[in-house]
Protein backbone atom coordinates (compact mmCIF):
# COMPACT_ATOMS: atom_id res chain seq x y z
CA UNK A 1 0.00 0.00 0.00
CA UNK A 2 1.46 3.71 -1.07
CA UNK A 3 0.33 6.91 -0.12
CA UNK A 4 -1.42 7.06 -3.36
CA UNK A 5 -4.06 5.02 -1.93
CA UNK A 6 -5.43 8.12 -0.25
CA UNK A 7 -3.71 11.28 -2.19
CA UNK A 8 -4.57 10.02 -5.87
CA UNK A 9 -3.48 13.67 -7.22
CA UNK A 10 -0.29 13.67 -5.07
CA UNK A 11 2.35 12.95 -7.16
CA UNK A 12 5.22 12.17 -4.50
CA UNK A 13 2.99 9.26 -3.75
CA UNK A 14 3.62 7.18 -6.89
CA UNK A 15 7.35 7.56 -6.95
CA UNK A 16 7.00 4.33 -3.93
CA UNK A 17 5.54 2.04 -6.62
CA UNK A 18 9.38 1.42 -7.28
CA UNK A 19 10.54 -0.83 -4.75
CA UNK A 20 14.32 -1.28 -4.54
CA UNK A 21 14.29 -4.76 -6.90
CA UNK A 22 17.47 -4.32 -8.38
CA UNK A 23 18.78 -3.29 -5.19
CA UNK A 24 19.53 0.17 -4.97
CA UNK A 25 17.13 2.43 -2.79
CA UNK A 26 16.30 5.62 -3.52
CA UNK A 27 17.42 8.41 -1.05
CA UNK A 28 13.78 8.84 0.74
CA UNK A 29 12.49 5.98 1.74
CA UNK A 30 9.65 5.07 4.31
CA UNK A 31 8.42 0.97 4.98
CA UNK A 32 5.80 1.65 7.87
CA UNK A 33 3.48 -1.62 8.01
CA UNK A 34 1.63 -1.31 4.89
CA UNK A 35 2.81 1.73 3.84
CA UNK A 36 5.52 2.04 1.55
CA UNK A 37 7.34 4.97 -0.52
CA UNK A 38 10.65 6.43 -1.77
CA UNK A 39 11.58 9.05 -3.75
CA UNK A 40 14.64 11.01 -5.29
CA UNK A 41 13.58 14.20 -3.14
CA UNK A 42 11.87 14.67 0.15
CA UNK A 43 8.50 14.56 0.75
CA UNK A 44 6.89 18.52 0.52
CA UNK A 45 4.02 17.40 3.49
CA UNK A 46 5.08 15.55 6.58
CA UNK A 47 1.44 14.82 6.79
CA UNK A 48 0.88 12.61 4.47
CA UNK A 49 3.25 10.27 5.86
CA UNK A 50 2.96 10.94 9.95
CA UNK A 51 -0.64 9.40 9.48
CA UNK A 52 0.74 6.33 9.21
CA UNK A 53 4.35 6.72 10.68
CA UNK A 54 3.19 7.88 14.56
CA UNK A 55 0.42 5.17 15.08
CA UNK A 56 2.96 2.44 13.82
CA UNK A 57 5.72 3.48 15.88
CA UNK A 58 3.44 4.20 18.61
CA UNK A 59 2.18 0.22 18.45
CA UNK A 60 5.87 -0.77 18.29
CA UNK A 61 6.93 1.62 21.29
CA UNK A 62 4.48 -0.62 23.15
CA UNK A 63 6.02 -4.10 22.76
CA UNK A 64 6.99 -6.10 25.64
CA UNK A 65 10.37 -5.24 25.17
CA UNK A 66 11.41 -2.55 23.57
CA UNK A 67 15.54 -1.73 23.01
CA UNK A 68 17.22 1.56 21.20
CA UNK A 69 20.26 1.45 19.34
CA UNK A 70 22.28 4.63 19.23
CA UNK A 71 24.64 5.09 16.96
CA UNK A 72 27.06 8.44 16.73
CA UNK A 73 24.31 9.86 14.25
CA UNK A 74 22.58 11.28 17.57
CA UNK A 75 25.61 12.85 18.84
CA UNK A 76 26.31 14.25 15.44
CA UNK A 77 22.81 15.54 15.22
CA UNK A 78 22.85 17.22 18.43
CA UNK A 79 26.92 18.76 17.58
CA UNK A 80 25.25 20.71 14.29
CA UNK A 81 22.34 21.95 16.29
CA UNK A 82 24.57 23.00 18.67
CA UNK A 83 27.18 24.31 16.14
CA UNK A 84 30.15 21.66 18.02
CA UNK A 85 33.00 20.04 16.42
CA UNK A 86 32.14 16.52 15.37
CA UNK A 87 34.62 13.53 16.15
CA UNK A 88 36.09 12.54 12.96
CA UNK A 89 36.81 9.03 12.56
CA UNK A 90 38.69 8.77 9.24
CA UNK A 91 41.50 7.28 9.64
CA UNK A 92 45.19 9.47 9.09
CA UNK A 93 48.57 7.58 9.03
CA UNK A 94 51.10 6.35 11.85
CA UNK A 95 54.24 8.42 11.76
CA UNK A 96 56.41 5.12 12.63
CA UNK A 97 58.14 1.72 10.67
CA UNK A 98 55.35 -0.93 9.67
CA UNK A 99 52.24 1.99 9.36
CA UNK A 100 51.76 0.36 5.81
CA UNK A 101 51.32 -2.58 7.15
CA UNK A 102 48.82 -1.59 9.78
CA UNK A 103 46.92 0.57 7.28
CA UNK A 104 46.34 -2.70 4.89
CA UNK A 105 45.39 -4.83 8.11
CA UNK A 106 42.77 -2.18 8.85
CA UNK A 107 41.54 -2.11 4.88
CA UNK A 108 41.20 -5.84 5.35
CA UNK A 109 39.09 -5.81 8.68
CA UNK A 110 36.86 -3.00 6.87
CA UNK A 111 36.22 -4.98 4.05
CA UNK A 112 35.85 -8.64 5.62
CA UNK A 113 32.90 -6.74 7.94
CA UNK A 114 31.16 -4.86 4.50
CA UNK A 115 32.25 -1.83 5.93
CA UNK A 116 33.92 -0.47 3.00
CA UNK A 117 36.31 2.27 3.82
CA UNK A 118 38.24 1.53 7.49
CA UNK A 119 37.54 3.90 10.19
CA UNK A 120 39.55 4.65 12.95
CA UNK A 121 38.54 2.08 15.18
CA UNK A 122 39.84 -0.31 12.41
CA UNK A 123 43.21 1.16 12.53
CA UNK A 124 43.62 1.32 16.46
CA UNK A 125 42.54 -2.68 16.32
CA UNK A 126 45.08 -3.53 13.76
CA UNK A 127 48.07 -1.47 15.51
CA UNK A 128 47.19 -2.94 19.35
CA UNK A 129 47.51 -6.17 17.50
CA UNK A 130 50.92 -4.96 16.11
CA UNK A 131 52.00 -3.85 19.76
CA UNK A 132 50.77 -7.16 20.77
CA UNK A 133 53.22 -8.98 18.62
CA UNK A 134 56.00 -6.91 18.89
CA UNK A 135 55.90 -7.16 22.92
CA UNK A 136 55.95 -11.04 22.35
CA UNK A 137 58.78 -10.89 20.08
CA UNK A 138 61.06 -8.30 22.62
CA UNK A 139 60.42 -10.20 25.12
CA UNK A 140 62.53 -12.95 24.25
CA UNK A 141 65.59 -10.71 25.39
CA UNK A 142 69.16 -11.74 24.87
CA UNK A 143 71.62 -10.36 22.28
CA UNK A 144 68.70 -10.83 19.45
CA UNK A 145 69.50 -8.04 16.46
CA UNK A 146 65.63 -9.01 16.03
CA UNK A 147 63.87 -8.32 19.26
CA UNK A 148 66.42 -5.69 20.05
CA UNK A 149 64.35 -4.15 16.44
CA UNK A 150 61.30 -5.35 18.07
CA UNK A 151 61.87 -3.58 21.37
CA UNK A 152 62.52 -0.53 19.02
CA UNK A 153 59.39 -0.54 17.52
CA UNK A 154 57.66 -1.02 20.61
CA UNK A 155 58.29 2.01 21.72
CA UNK A 156 57.64 4.16 18.69
CA UNK A 157 54.05 2.11 18.62
CA UNK A 158 52.86 2.36 22.14
CA UNK A 159 54.07 6.28 22.20
CA UNK A 160 52.34 6.77 18.59
CA UNK A 161 48.67 4.99 19.87
CA UNK A 162 48.70 6.82 23.15
CA UNK A 163 48.96 10.24 20.86
CA UNK A 164 46.23 8.88 18.78
CA UNK A 165 43.76 7.74 21.59
CA UNK A 166 44.10 11.06 23.37
CA UNK A 167 43.34 12.81 20.28
CA UNK A 168 40.41 11.18 20.16
CA UNK A 169 39.48 11.38 23.74
CA UNK A 170 40.30 15.24 23.46
CA UNK A 171 37.94 15.35 20.22
CA UNK A 172 34.99 13.84 22.01
CA UNK A 173 35.74 16.28 24.76
CA UNK A 174 35.63 18.80 22.65
CA UNK A 175 31.99 17.88 21.17
CA UNK A 176 30.45 17.41 24.62
CA UNK A 177 32.13 20.69 25.31
CA UNK A 178 30.06 22.68 22.53
CA UNK A 179 27.03 20.88 23.36
CA UNK A 180 27.38 21.53 26.83
CA UNK A 181 27.80 25.38 26.02
CA UNK A 182 24.68 25.66 23.01
CA UNK A 183 22.14 24.11 25.99
CA UNK A 184 23.63 26.08 28.60
CA UNK A 185 22.03 29.42 30.22
CA UNK A 186 23.92 31.02 27.61
CA UNK A 187 22.98 29.12 24.77
CA UNK A 188 20.46 31.26 22.24
CA UNK A 189 18.61 27.79 21.06
CA UNK A 190 19.12 25.85 24.48
CA UNK A 191 15.28 25.08 24.96
CA UNK A 192 14.95 23.75 21.16
CA UNK A 193 18.06 21.61 21.92
CA UNK A 194 17.11 20.62 25.08
CA UNK A 195 13.63 19.82 24.15
CA UNK A 196 14.70 17.62 20.78
CA UNK A 197 17.47 15.48 22.56
CA UNK A 198 14.94 14.79 25.23
CA UNK A 199 11.55 14.68 23.85
CA UNK A 200 13.71 11.90 21.42
CA UNK A 201 14.81 9.87 24.66
CA UNK A 202 11.38 10.20 26.61
CA UNK A 203 9.34 8.91 22.96
CA UNK A 204 11.07 5.61 24.12
CA UNK A 205 11.27 5.53 27.92
CA UNK A 206 7.53 6.46 28.33
CA UNK A 207 6.50 3.09 28.77
CA UNK A 208 3.96 1.45 31.64
CA UNK A 209 5.92 0.09 33.96
CA UNK A 210 3.92 -2.71 33.64
CA UNK A 211 6.39 -3.94 31.26
CA UNK A 212 9.86 -4.33 30.98
CA UNK A 213 12.14 -0.88 31.04
CA UNK A 214 13.59 0.17 27.59
CA UNK A 215 17.44 -0.66 27.13
CA UNK A 216 19.21 1.89 25.26
CA UNK A 217 22.61 0.49 23.78
CA UNK A 218 24.72 2.71 22.16
CA UNK A 219 28.27 2.41 20.19
CA UNK A 220 29.38 6.50 21.16
CA UNK A 221 31.81 7.09 23.34
CA UNK A 222 30.42 10.55 24.53
CA UNK A 223 27.92 10.82 26.85
CA UNK A 224 25.19 12.63 25.08
CA UNK A 225 22.46 9.94 25.54
CA UNK A 226 23.74 10.27 29.53
CA UNK A 227 23.53 14.22 29.37
CA UNK A 228 19.76 13.46 28.11
CA UNK A 229 19.21 11.02 30.56
CA UNK A 230 20.02 13.73 33.20
CA UNK A 231 17.79 16.40 31.58
CA UNK A 232 14.97 14.40 32.15
CA UNK A 233 15.84 13.13 35.61
CA UNK A 234 15.73 9.64 34.17
CA UNK A 235 16.96 7.15 36.35
CA UNK A 236 19.60 5.02 34.58
CA UNK A 237 20.76 1.32 35.42
CA UNK A 238 23.88 0.43 33.54
CA UNK A 239 25.68 -2.04 35.59
CA UNK A 240 28.29 0.38 37.91
CA UNK A 241 27.27 0.57 41.25
CA UNK A 242 29.12 2.74 43.62
CA UNK A 243 29.36 6.49 44.71
CA UNK A 244 33.22 7.35 45.16
CA UNK A 245 34.55 4.70 42.66
CA UNK A 246 31.53 3.29 40.66
CA UNK A 247 32.43 -0.31 39.72
CA UNK A 248 31.52 -2.12 36.85
CA UNK A 249 29.42 -5.82 37.85
CA UNK A 250 28.31 -7.98 36.15
CA UNK A 251 25.87 -9.37 39.02
CA UNK A 252 23.66 -6.58 39.81
CA UNK A 253 21.98 -5.93 36.27
CA UNK A 254 18.34 -6.80 37.76
CA UNK A 255 18.43 -4.48 40.29
CA UNK A 256 15.08 -2.42 39.55
CA UNK A 257 13.75 0.62 41.64
CA UNK A 258 10.02 0.31 43.25
CA UNK A 259 7.99 2.82 45.50
CA UNK A 260 5.04 1.79 47.91
CA UNK A 261 2.19 4.09 47.54
CA UNK A 262 0.68 6.03 50.21
CA UNK A 263 -1.77 3.87 52.39
CA UNK A 264 -0.36 0.53 51.04
CA UNK A 265 1.25 -2.12 52.36
CA UNK A 266 3.12 -4.98 51.05
CA UNK A 267 2.36 -3.78 47.23
CA UNK A 268 5.49 -2.27 46.00
CA UNK A 269 5.50 -0.38 42.32
CA UNK A 270 7.37 -0.05 39.65
CA UNK A 271 9.09 3.46 39.74
CA UNK A 272 8.71 5.27 36.47
CA UNK A 273 11.25 7.34 34.60
CA UNK A 274 14.15 4.69 34.74
CA UNK A 275 15.83 2.69 31.79
CA UNK A 276 18.67 0.63 31.18
CA UNK A 277 21.88 1.69 29.35
CA UNK A 278 25.09 -0.55 27.94
CA UNK A 279 27.50 1.38 26.28
CA UNK A 280 28.47 -1.45 23.97
CA UNK A 281 31.81 0.08 22.68
CA UNK A 282 32.88 1.42 26.49
CA UNK A 283 33.05 5.37 27.56
CA UNK A 284 35.71 7.87 27.67
CA UNK A 285 34.83 7.68 31.45
CA UNK A 286 35.86 4.19 31.64
CA UNK A 287 39.21 3.08 33.19
CA UNK A 288 40.51 -0.21 33.92
CA UNK A 289 42.32 -0.47 36.92
CA UNK A 290 44.46 -3.54 38.36
CA UNK A 291 43.72 -5.00 41.60
CA UNK A 292 46.70 -6.03 43.88
CA UNK A 293 46.02 -10.22 42.97
CA UNK A 294 46.25 -8.63 39.12
CA UNK A 295 42.79 -8.98 38.17
CA UNK A 296 41.67 -5.80 36.40
CA UNK A 297 38.55 -3.94 37.07
CA UNK A 298 36.85 -1.50 35.34
CA UNK A 299 36.03 1.64 36.86
CA UNK A 300 33.84 4.73 36.06
CA UNK A 301 35.87 8.33 37.03
CA UNK A 302 34.50 11.45 37.89
CA UNK A 303 35.40 13.13 34.33
CA UNK A 304 32.83 16.10 33.71
CA UNK A 305 30.87 16.30 30.69
CA UNK A 306 33.57 18.30 27.76
CA UNK A 307 36.55 18.59 30.95
CA UNK A 308 38.88 20.46 29.75
CA UNK A 309 42.71 18.91 28.44
CA UNK A 310 43.94 19.74 31.90
CA UNK A 311 41.80 17.94 33.96
CA UNK A 312 43.25 14.54 36.14
CA UNK A 313 40.36 12.73 35.43
CA UNK A 314 42.28 12.07 32.14
CA UNK A 315 44.61 8.94 32.13
CA UNK A 316 48.16 9.69 31.38
CA UNK A 317 48.86 6.46 29.28
CA UNK A 318 45.54 6.39 27.49
CA UNK A 319 46.30 2.92 25.97
CA UNK A 320 46.68 0.74 29.18
CA UNK A 321 43.18 2.51 30.91
CA UNK A 322 41.19 3.84 28.84
CA UNK A 323 38.58 1.45 28.01
CA UNK A 324 37.09 2.43 24.16
CA UNK A 325 36.62 -0.55 22.15
CA UNK A 326 38.81 -1.26 18.75
CA UNK A 327 36.30 -2.36 15.89
CA UNK A 328 36.12 -6.21 16.64
CA UNK A 329 37.26 -8.37 13.61
CA UNK A 330 37.34 -11.89 15.33
CA UNK A 331 34.66 -13.15 17.67
CA UNK A 332 37.34 -13.99 20.60
CA UNK A 333 37.84 -10.12 20.65
CA UNK A 334 34.70 -10.04 22.03
CA UNK A 335 35.46 -12.27 24.68
CA UNK A 336 37.66 -9.43 26.12
CA UNK A 337 36.28 -8.13 29.61
CA UNK A 338 34.35 -6.26 29.97
CA UNK A 339 33.01 -6.60 26.59
CA UNK A 340 31.25 -9.94 26.85
CA UNK A 341 29.18 -8.70 29.36
CA UNK A 342 27.94 -6.05 26.97
CA UNK A 343 27.75 -8.19 24.28
CA UNK A 344 25.58 -10.49 25.93
CA UNK A 345 23.38 -7.84 27.35
CA UNK A 346 22.53 -7.02 23.62
CA UNK A 347 21.82 -10.73 22.50
CA UNK A 348 20.05 -11.24 25.72
CA UNK A 349 17.34 -8.24 25.25
CA UNK A 350 17.17 -8.34 21.46
CA UNK A 351 16.67 -11.95 21.13
CA UNK A 352 13.45 -12.86 22.64
CA UNK A 353 9.90 -12.99 21.26
CA UNK A 354 7.90 -9.71 21.32
CA UNK A 355 11.03 -7.91 21.20
CA UNK A 356 11.54 -4.10 19.13
CA UNK A 357 14.78 -3.03 18.36
CA UNK A 358 14.96 0.73 17.17
CA UNK A 359 17.84 1.93 15.63
CA UNK A 360 19.18 5.68 15.25
CA UNK A 361 22.11 6.57 14.06
CA UNK A 362 23.60 3.68 13.21
CA UNK A 363 25.37 2.54 9.77
CA UNK A 364 25.66 -1.14 10.21
CA UNK A 365 28.93 -0.86 10.15
CA UNK A 366 29.90 -3.03 12.64
CA UNK A 367 29.27 -7.07 11.75
CA UNK A 368 29.58 -8.28 15.55
CA UNK A 369 26.61 -6.07 16.28
CA UNK A 370 24.61 -6.79 12.94
CA UNK A 371 25.29 -11.03 13.58
CA UNK A 372 23.14 -10.21 17.16
CA UNK A 373 20.47 -8.12 14.70
CA UNK A 374 20.45 -10.97 12.26
CA UNK A 375 19.62 -13.30 14.81
CA UNK A 376 17.31 -11.66 16.30
CA UNK A 377 15.03 -11.28 13.07
CA UNK A 378 15.14 -15.08 13.02
CA UNK A 379 12.23 -14.81 16.03
CA UNK A 380 8.89 -14.20 13.96
CA UNK A 381 7.62 -12.10 16.71
CA UNK A 382 10.23 -9.45 16.69
CA UNK A 383 11.05 -6.21 14.86
CA UNK A 384 13.54 -3.70 13.33
CA UNK A 385 12.67 -0.52 12.78
CA UNK A 386 15.72 1.58 10.89
CA UNK A 387 16.01 5.07 11.41
CA UNK A 388 18.96 6.77 9.11
CA UNK A 389 19.69 10.06 8.09
CA UNK A 390 21.01 8.16 5.22
CA UNK A 391 22.13 4.87 3.38
CA UNK A 392 24.75 4.38 5.19
CA UNK A 393 26.87 3.59 1.89
CA UNK A 394 24.50 1.11 0.90
CA UNK A 395 24.94 -1.09 4.17
CA UNK A 396 21.56 -0.75 5.57
CA UNK A 397 20.34 -2.01 1.77
CA UNK A 398 22.72 -4.97 1.86
CA UNK A 399 21.68 -6.24 5.60
CA UNK A 400 17.63 -5.84 4.54
CA UNK A 401 18.35 -7.81 1.63
CA UNK A 402 21.19 -10.37 3.41
CA UNK A 403 18.44 -11.07 6.12
CA UNK A 404 15.21 -10.85 4.05
CA UNK A 405 12.71 -10.39 6.93
CA UNK A 406 11.12 -7.09 5.22
CA UNK A 407 8.07 -7.51 7.03
CA UNK A 408 9.55 -7.50 9.79
CA UNK A 409 11.99 -4.67 9.39
CA UNK A 410 10.72 -0.91 9.38
CA UNK A 411 12.16 1.91 7.92
CA UNK A 412 12.57 5.65 7.59
CA UNK A 413 15.72 6.35 6.07
CA UNK A 414 17.01 10.04 4.22
CA UNK A 415 17.72 13.47 5.13
CA UNK A 416 14.29 14.19 6.03
CA UNK A 417 13.14 11.49 7.91
CA UNK A 418 16.42 11.19 9.79
CA UNK A 419 16.82 14.42 10.84
CA UNK A 420 16.80 14.42 14.46
CA UNK A 421 13.79 18.16 14.72
CA UNK A 422 12.08 16.53 11.82
CA UNK A 423 11.98 13.31 13.28
CA UNK A 424 10.90 14.56 16.72
CA UNK A 425 8.23 17.14 15.68
CA UNK A 426 6.33 15.08 12.61
CA UNK A 427 6.82 11.29 13.32
CA UNK A 428 8.07 10.07 16.91
CA UNK A 429 4.84 9.09 18.89
CA UNK A 430 3.95 11.18 22.02
CA UNK A 431 6.24 11.00 24.43
CA UNK A 432 4.15 10.83 27.47
CA UNK A 433 2.35 8.40 29.58
CA UNK A 434 -0.78 9.91 29.33
CA UNK A 435 -3.89 8.34 31.18
CA UNK A 436 -6.42 11.17 30.85
CA UNK A 437 -6.06 10.98 26.83
CA UNK A 438 -7.83 7.65 27.40
CA UNK A 439 -10.13 8.33 29.89
CA UNK A 440 -11.23 11.23 27.58
CA UNK A 441 -11.54 9.10 24.53
CA UNK A 442 -13.44 6.48 26.67
CA UNK A 443 -16.07 9.89 27.26
CA UNK A 444 -16.27 10.78 24.12
CA UNK A 445 -17.43 7.31 22.78
CA UNK A 446 -19.92 7.07 25.23
CA UNK A 447 -20.84 10.16 24.41
CA UNK A 448 -21.45 9.98 20.70
CA UNK A 449 -22.60 6.36 20.36
CA UNK A 450 -23.04 6.23 16.59
CA UNK A 451 -20.38 8.12 13.92
CA UNK A 452 -16.93 8.02 14.54
CA UNK A 453 -16.77 7.37 17.99
CA UNK A 454 -17.65 3.47 17.84
CA UNK A 455 -15.21 3.03 15.09
CA UNK A 456 -12.38 5.13 17.79
CA UNK A 457 -13.29 2.84 20.52
CA UNK A 458 -11.01 2.06 23.45
CA UNK A 459 -7.46 1.93 22.49
CA UNK A 460 -5.52 -1.48 23.05
CA UNK A 461 -2.76 -1.86 24.44
CA UNK A 462 -0.53 -1.13 21.32
CA UNK A 463 -2.11 2.37 21.49
CA UNK A 464 0.99 5.33 22.47
CA UNK A 465 1.12 5.50 26.47
CA UNK A 466 -1.45 2.97 27.39
CA UNK A 467 -0.73 1.94 31.02
CA UNK A 468 -2.80 -0.91 31.19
Amino acid sequence: MSPADDHPVNPESHAGETDSSNGQWKPHRVRAGSHNWEGDTPPSDPGVHRKHVEPWLAALLQAEHVSLLVGSGLTTAIAELAVAPVVEMKTSRFDCDLADAVDRTAAESAKRCGRGEPNLEDQLRAARELITGLRILSATGGGDEFAARATVLLAAWEKALDERLRALLLAVLATERGIGAATGPAGPDANWIRRLLGSFLLTFASRAVSRERLHIFTTNYDRVVEYGCDLLGLRVLDRFVGRLKPVFRASRLGIDLHYNPPGIRGEPRYLEGVVRLTKLHGSIDWRQEERASGAPRILRSALPLGAEESHPGLPPHPRDGLIVYPNPAKDVETLEYPYAELFRDFAAAACQPNAVLVTYGYGFGDDHINRVVRDMLTIPSTHLAILSYDRAAGRIARFCAETGRDEQITLLVGDHFGDLATLVENYLPKPAIDRTTWRMVELMNRRTPHGGGEKAGRPDDTSPGDPE
